[in-house]
């Protein structure tokens, strides 16, 4: 094992352990031998870390054998900002384009945009996005008509908004899932 995933682990020890209420009946010692035995799994988390995101674990998926990692930081995180929805919209955008797209670099990291319902759970496990915003999986009936859907969290609730997909913002950026 490299330095550089031992170190990785670490971080992610410290931060399991420093907030249990993400999830509770979930052991680290279980959680690391599933990091271990997926290393690809592993470099999509270095990824989500390296740009901000803080990923913690916030379930287990028993029918899957799955342990569910978010971004967790508190603010949507800062190496995934100023991006336009998906391809179609960065695209279509011929003055002053974003370098890229949430999805694009969603994908490009092997994580998943978190959905609206995930999103909610996320906020019922701490105060998240309460200076920023975070672009979420938008249904394809929306997206179709142009536009796409973002949440934050203001006066202790969750708003969910919808803006043009070609729209971006030096505080909205995106929130990623991976099962592990």
């Amino acid at each position: 094992m490299k330095q550089t995933d031992t170190e990785l682990l670490d971080i992610f020890k410290t931060r399991f352990n420093q907030h249990p209420e993400r999830h509770p009946e979930i052991a680290w010692d279980s959680v690391q031998k599933k990091l271990l035995q997926n290393p690809r799994k592993l470099a999509f988390l270095k990824q989500m870390e390296s740009t901000g995101g803080e990923p913690d674990v916030v379930g287990y998926d028993s029918q899957r054998d799955e342990y569910l990692f978010y971004d967790c930081s508190s603010e949507s995180p800062k190496g995934r900002r100023s991006l336009c929805y998906d391809r179609k919209a960065l695209e279509g955008r011929k003055i002053n384009p974003p370098e890229s797209s949430a999805c694009d670099e969603a994908e490009k990291m092997g994580i998943d945009l978190l959905s609206e319902d995930e999103y909610r759970y996320l906020q019922s496990l701490g105060k998240f996005d309460v200076k920023t915003s975070s672009w979420i999986k938008t249904p394809q009936a929306i997206r179709d008509l142009g536009g796409a859907l973002f949440c934050d969290f203001r006066y202790n609730t969750v708003f969910v908004y919808h803006n043009g997909a070609d729209s971006y913002y030096g505080a909205r950026g995106f929130r990623g899932a991976l099962r592990v």
